[in-house]
Order: structure tokens, then C-alpha cells, then sequence
């Protein structure tokens, strides 16, 4: 099923974006994973499975979901202890340069500072300042320093899919819900979206294009250069023509 080119007739004003996987190939996957030994079976802890119940959540929230799915008994008492070990493991990853920008994301991120939108970091991740401080641009500037505000790792009362998170990043640069886009890969993320009023925008890198179409994204693409940036100003949500895609 090809993407919707014409969703959601509304007039955007800001963009928010989620940070892992869709800023950043960031090593998040790979740390849980191999903070489970001891825990679960890390052969379970699979990219779908990550995709389905842990990403896009806060930390503990996912710790106890993967545990709880993957059968163990004790995942409520056990999820701070692995929680913690998957932060240690996080923190050693990014200190190592373990991660990379997705250059596509970069791209888009000029492309609507440069078409007057505002753009907004919102990631549950805690380590995502201290990844997209170490990505540095051509220009000598950090990846970080592209958006207008960063509300990543902040404390709301729940997590994805609660919109409390893009809520926030929508106030931060009064623009009502009604007129922001959230990009995101995760379907938490893509509810959250939806729950808050705002449309939503589905990265799919993982060849997940199903799961977010599901969520409820209102387009889905498989890479950003897909988007039509201009169409944004009038309302509409929508992919470029196959030739315009494939520019740089």
C-alpha cells in the first residue's frame, strides 16, 4: 500500500522529532540486548520486538516491558537493575562513537529551517543531547544546534503514547498541537502523536512500514527525502514525485 500523498489538510507550523532512529542510528537496540544477559534470553530481544515494546518508551517503562514479554516472573523487581545496566552500556557506546546521523534527517532539518518552520527535539532518551552533541556538521556546528528548542529526557508524568511529551515541545515554541507534525518510528511514538492532536509523520527504516501505517501515521516513508517540504505551507502532508526524492 502505497503512502497517503495528500493526508491531513492542515497548516503546519513546526515539526518535532524523535531522536533515535530517525535523527540518529543510535545504539539503543544493541545496549538493552546485551544488558539482558542474566535477565532473559537476549536471542528474544530481536529489532521487532525492540520496534513493537521498547522503543520510543522511557527507560524504565521499556526495561520492564521487555522483561515482562520475555517471561520473566520477576520483571517489575528485576526492571531498575536492568534498567541500569542497559544505561551503563548505553553510556560506553556513545563515549566509543557507536551511532551515526542519518543524512537524510539532516537534510530535512535544513530544509524546514529553511522553509520557516520551527523544529523540536523530543526524545524520551536521556542520552540523546549528549549523541547529537557529538555529531558535527560541515559547517562546525552540532547536529543539536539545527533546532529551535530540545525537550528530550524531560520528566512528564507518563511516557509514549501519553502526547504529554510532544505537548510540551509544542508549547515550547507556541505552536498549537494542531499545527505540528511529529516524525517518528516507533508506533508508541505515532500514537502519542496522534493522542495529542498533532499529525504524524512514520519513518520506516526497518522495513516496519506496516506497524506505523497501523499506529495511525498519517504518512509513511521510507526515507525523509520523501517528503514534500514545500507542500507543508499549504496544508498538505504528502511525498515529492519519485524524481524530486532522489535529489540531494
Amino acid at each position: 500500500m502505497p503512502p497517503n500523498r495528500d493526508a491531513v489538510p492542515r497548516m503546519l507550523s513546526a515539526v518535532i522529532f524523535d531522536v533515535d532512529g530517525v535523527l540518529v542510528d543510535s545504539p539503543h537496540e544493541q545496549a538493552w540486548r546485551e544488558a539482558l544477559a542474566g535477565f532473559a534470553d537476549p536471542a528474544g530481544f530481536t529489532t521487532a520486538f525492540y520496534q513493537a515494546h521498547v522503543a520510543g518508551k522511557p527507560r524504565l517503562e521499556g526495561a520492564r516491558a521487555a522483561l515482562e514479554r520475555l517471561g520473566d516472573a520477576e520483571a517489575a523487581s528485576h526492571a531498575t537493575a536492568f534498567a541500569e545496566r542497559k544505561q551503563a552500556v548505553i553510556n560506553r557506546l556513545i563515549a566509543e562513537d557507536r551511532f551515526v546521523a542519518f543524512p537524510d534527517a539532516i537534510r530535512l532539518a535544513v530544509a524546514l529551517r529553511d522553509a520557516g518552520l520551527r523544529i523540536v527535539l523530543a526524545s524520551s532518551s536521556k542520552n540523546a543531547d549528549a549523541m547529537l552533541a557529538r555529531v558535527i556538521l560541515p559547517d562546525g556546528r552540532t547536529l543539536r544546534s539545527l533546532f529551535d528548542a530540545d525537550v528530550s529526557g524531560r520528566d512528564v508524568p507518563r511516557g509514549k503514547p501519553d502526547p504529554g511529551l510532544f505537548q510540551l515541545a509544542a508549547k515550547t515554541v507556541n505552536v498549537p498541537p494542531a499545527r505540528c507534525l511529529v516524525v517518528e518510528d516507533t508506533p508508541a511514538g505515532i500514537r502519542a502523536a496522534q493522542a495529542g492532536g498533532m499529525a504524524s509523520l512514520g519513518i520506516a527504516r526497518l522495513g516496519d512500514e506496516a506497524l506505523l501505517r497501523a499506529a495511525g501515521a498519517d504518512l509513511v516513508v521510507t526515507s525523509l527525502d520523501q517528503l514534500d517540504v514545500a507542500a507543508l505551507g499549504s496544508g498538505s502532508l504528502r511525498t515529492r514525485s519519485v524524481e524530486a526524492a532522489h535529489e540531494p
